[in-house]
């Protein structure tokens, strides 16, 4: 089944700790992972950021909502148990446990919205975590098509300066004289450039790129490929503002030299994670409780 959302996990846990035993997190994690019949591979997916399981995540929230509540608690670090409140909840039968129910509960832990007047979301699947992660993913997806744009638009040589600025941005070489040079102009955007893959030139690597619209068929990756055996290169980057066709990454996979390709996508990914034609608008730290910190032990 599909793995369920924080909400829905509330009232199966309460139920999971209702014989007063204390859990770990990992039994927690394995026992509702049971109840809820999840397959391995949904105990195992990630968030979008690839830092954190969804699972985990969600039940994290899950415990955050009934602690705050009151309705379980932390006898010690990594584990929880029901309290008499969380029986007295149980016994009502509840058909299920969400936000809006733990608003009615007089110690729900919900300081800032009362002073506010604000209320908490109560019908949303996703954690604010997982909101978060989904309305940046949205903004980055944005930023890439803008950037891809922006490339695109810009002169020929200023593309061949980008693809060389990117992998010395990417630490290879050192600086931009000791690193890379573009060795030819052309009308169409492609590119011989040489980077050295280290600071003292022990090995170089050879770049083509294109300007294009249409994809890179195998002809193209081809006369790459053979340019670098001319030149004796076991390693080469072909960049292309479009994509590759099928034919074109099979071959580039069956070649002894070491062939990369990066398509448009790819291009404007790389960019924004070395920083390259984008800059820092807005910085969010994300913080948690550190336990070890109110740990007495």
């Amino acid at each position: 089944m599909a793995i369920p959302d924080f909400q829905s996990v509330m009232l199966p846990l309460l139920q999971y700790l209702s014989d007063g035993n204390p859990r770990s997190n990992a039994d927690i994690f394995e026992g509702l992972a049971r109840q809820f019949d999840l397959s391995e591979q949904e105990k195992q997916e990630l968030l979008p950021t690839g830092k954190k399981r969804v699972f985990v995540q969600r039940l994290g929230w899950a415990k955050a909502h009934l602690k705050g509540a009151g309705l379980i608690e932390c006898p010690a670090k990594g584990s929880y148990r029901i309290t008499q409140d969380g029986k007295d909840m149980l016994n009502r039968d509840p058909s299920g446990i969400q936000v809006k129910d733990l608003l009615e509960i007089k110690n729900y832990l919900n300081i800032r919205s009362r002073q506010s007047g604000k209320e908490l979301p109560t019908q949303s699947d996703q954690t604010p975590q997982e909101q978060f992660e989904s309305g940046f993913n949205q903004m980055m997806e944005q930023l890439t098509v803008e950037l891809l744009k922006s490339v695109k638009e810009s002169s020929p040589y200023f593309f061949e300066r980008l693809v060389v600025d990117l992998l010395i941005s990417m630490g290879y070489g050192g600086s931009r004289v000791e690193a890379g040079s573009i060795t030819s102009k052309s009308a169409d955007g492609g590119i011989d450039g040489i980077i050295n893959e280290d600071r003292l030139g022990l090995n170089v690597i050879y770049l083509q790129a294109k300007r294009w619209e249409q994809n890179v068929t195998r002809p193209e990756i081809q006369k790459f490929a053979g340019a670098l055996q001319g030149k004796r290169a076991r390693k080469g980057v072909f960049i292309t503002t479009s994509g590759f066709t099928d034919q074109a990454v099979e071959f580039a996979g069956s070649i002894e030299s070491k062939l990369v390709l990066i398509d448009g996508v790819r291009l404007a990914e790389l960019m924004i994670e070395h920083n390259v034609g984008v800059s820092v608008e807005q910085t969010y730290e994300l913080k948690r409780v550190d336990s070890d910190y109110f740990s007495e032990e």
